[in-house]
Parts: C-alpha cells; structure tokens; sequence
C-alpha cells in the first residue's frame, strides 16, 4: 500500500532553521545578481525557499530587507520620517545630526563604510547602492519635499563627501572635528540644497 506524500505547507520551515537569517542570506545573493530594483521579495522569497508571506512577516518592505541585508544602522523606513517631521526650515540640520549620530559608533558606521568601499570597487556592488539611495532614499524626500531630484542629489553628494573625508580618508581636522561644529558649518549648505 502505497502513500500520499503529505504536502508541506507553505510558510516556515520545519525544525528549529535561522529562517531569517536564511532569508537575509537570500535577499543578499539576489541583490548582488540583480540588483535593488530588479530584485523582488518573490524572487527572494524563492532563493531561500519560503513563502513570500514568511519574508513580509520578518521585513515589511523590500528597503526595510536591503537594509537589514546590508547591515545597514537604518533603513528608509526610520530616515525618511526623521527628515521630514518638523520645520521644513530645520531639515539641513535634522540631516547632518542623523548623519553624524549614525556614524559616530562603530557598530553603525562600519556597515556603511563597507558598502561604499564595495560599491567604489565593485560594479554590482556599485548598482545595487545606487539603485537603493536614490529610488529608496533620495527620490521619495524629494518627492515629499516637492523639490528637484538634483537638488537631493547634490545635497547627497555633499554629505557622502563629509562621510568619505571623515571616515575613509580620515581627513584632518574633519576627521575629528566636533560634530557640533560640523553640525554648525554644513546645516546652512545642506539647507540651501533641500529649500534654494
């Protein structure tokens, strides 16, 4: 007597599997394949064979997933509302205080620093940081803000500068300056950029 295999439902796996952890390990090989646009919680979903249901339950959004996949301090998700919540007048300076909270520990900044080096060297890596600053990031301020995309574009180039210089080339006195004082000398540039 021959029988039926029972069919697995979809969802989590059985066992006690790093479901996400496996999801993440995923959604990174997909990403460096495809890229942030073309990649797809599906298509994620698939490669760490689970149902997409199960990656909406560990991430709300695919941002949400390349952040955390990236091991990224914050995702759009957490920046875009710091930005914008508050007077429109003061969002230079909500931009370079998140900034150099963000990069002020090494457990935050470290993540960061390695994704640019990646995407410096590495065309894919270069896509897919591209594809996820502008579309996740930059477009969706600019959108809110109402403003040209060129606009945010400069005002990004500006602080990833200041990241670089800080971080990466370890410029002095920019690599230790306060950040009070770098507060007080980017806030104004970083505000013409975003309101002219």
């Amino acid at each position: 007597m021959t029988t039926e295999p029972t069919k697995r439902r979809p969802g989590r796996r059985p066992g006690a599997a790093d479901t996400r952890g496996e999801i993440l390990a995923a959604a990174r090989r997909v990403f460096a394949e495809k890229g942030f646009d073309k990649a797809t919680v599906r298509g994620i979903a698939r490669e760490a064979k689970v149902d997409p249901a199960l990656v909406h339950h560990y991430f709300d959004t695919k941002e949400g997933m390349f952040a955390a996949a990236m091991r990224l301090p914050v995702s759009p998700e957490q920046v875009v509302p710091l930005l914008l919540d508050g007077p429109r007048e003061e969002i230079g300076e909500r931009l370079v205080r998140l900034l150099l909270t963000v990069t002020a520990q090494p457990e935050t900044r470290e993540p960061m620093i390695a994704l640019i080096r990646s995407a410096m060297t590495n065309q894919q890596a270069e896509m897919m940081f591209r594809e996820f600053i502008t579309n996740a990031l930059l477009f969706r301020v600019a959108d809110r803000l109402e403003v040209p995309p060129l606009r945010i574009e400069a005002a990004f180039g500006q602080i990833f500068g200041v990241v670089m210089g800080r971080y990466v080339l370890k410029l002095e006195p920019l690599a230790s300056a306060d950040p009070e004082e770098l507060v007080e000398l980017l806030a104004p540039t970083i505000q013409r950029y975003l309101t002219g």
